[in-house]
């Protein structure tokens, strides 16, 4: 009997660039203050804490769950993998 090789095809191919360490800085695609309003949009903060499959991304300002919430000590969980966290990008700097 011979043994044959199975190819899995990936869906998309592993991104390495998604590895995130901590002291990282990334941004962010989430509910957060902005001046006197409250937006949705890209935030910089720094990775805190990693697991396999998420990280913990902590911000200088206020965040807030989907449903509203504001989270009290400013620590989003991302899925590592997610859309929703990047790398900064080079030319975006928020004026303060």
């Amino acid at each position: 009997m011979e043994d044959t090789l199975v190819t899995i095809p990936f869906s998309a191919p592993p991104d390495n660039d998604k590895e995130y360490e901590i002291g990282d800085h990334v941004e962010v695609f989430c509910d957060h203050d902005l001046e006197d309003d409250r937006v949705r949009d890209w935030l910089e903060g720094v990775v805190v804490k990693k697991g396999h499959k998420k990280v913990a991304v902590q911000f200088h300002k206020n965040v807030y769950l989907t449903d509203g919430w504001m989270v009290p000590d400013r620590v989003l969980w991302c899925s590592s993998s997610s859309q929703n966290i990047r790398r900064p990008e080079k030319n975006r700097r928020s004026k303060s």
